[in-house]
């Protein structure tokens, strides 16, 4: 079926070879009204340019050669980069979207030590994963990729939690019982979060607005375990299988 649906005016209209679910369409949008306005640490324009590296990062010589290689270390120079982000960025977005398998912690105390503080590479990160899975989304169902919106003018609020400390990641997390009011909405209020949530809490919209994403690519966190109902059009085992695949694909550690 053919279906062609029109978006807000920031918005490309899409013709796509599927019907795409009316809820799923809508966080797509969200997402990127979400990328187009000052974040926590980011501008709009930087949050633009870092969708805008992320996809550009696909054609990096550097980066094909780096991931062919025994080890990332091994070879030395210069991404192929837009030119809009310091290079500490570029090198993290270039990584994290080329070669995530072989991020290390040594790796990212270099980064930190060469200026891109961890909250700003929380930041990041949120930003390169609802790029990538909002791109490959339209890869898969057959439509071209969105036109980036137009930055929102704006500073970052800079805003860290109080609650923030050492824990199971690389970088601070909040705790649940360290969230104050200013972190309500970040975790689940049925059950404990999971360690990406946590992992992305030093930056509550970061987690606020990934796993908005994520409740409608994938699932909810209660339809999740609900095993006596199918909510989407492919079963719960054959959406795991898929996952499982990917993950194994990317070699994935969690």
């Amino acid at each position: 079926m053919l279906v062609e649906s029109r978006e807000r005016t920031s918005m490309p209209s899409v013709t796509a070879a599927l019907s795409v679910r009316a809820d799923l369409t809508a966080a797509h949008a969200r997402a990127w009204r979400r990328l187009a306005r000052p974040g926590t640490w980011w501008t709009g324009s930087e949050r633009i340019a870092i969708a805008a590296e992320t996809r550009h990062a696909d054609d990096c010589l550097l980066c094909r050669k780096r991931k062919a290689a025994l080890s990332p270390d091994a070879l030395l120079g210069a991404h192929d980069h837009l030119g809009q982000l310091p290079l500490a960025a570029v090198d993290a977005i270039h990584r994290i979207r080329t070669d995530p398998a072989r991020l290390s912690r040594s790796w990212m105390q270099r980064l930190s030590a060469s200026g891109l503080t961890m909250e700003r590479y929380v930041e990041l990160i949120d930003i390169v994963a609802e790029t990538v899975a909002i791109d490959t989304f339209a890869k898969g169902v057959g439509t071209r990729q969105r036109e980036l919106p137009i930055p929102v003018a704006g500073a970052p609020t800079q805003r860290q939690p109080e609650g923030a400390r050492a824990g199971g990641a690389w970088i601070d997390w909040v705790e649940p019982e360290d969230a104050s009011a200013e972190e309500a909405g970040m975790y689940p209020s049925d059950r404990a979060p999971a360690n990406i949530h946590k992992a992305m809490s030093l930056v509550p919209d970061a987690v606020r607005g990934f796993f908005d994403l994520v409740e409608h690519q994938y699932l909810p966190g209660p339809a999740m375990r609900d095993f006596g109902r199918e909510y989407r059009a492919i079963t719960h085992t054959q959406i795991e299988l898929l996952a499982g695949r990917v993950s194994a694909l990317n070699r994935c550690l969690y």
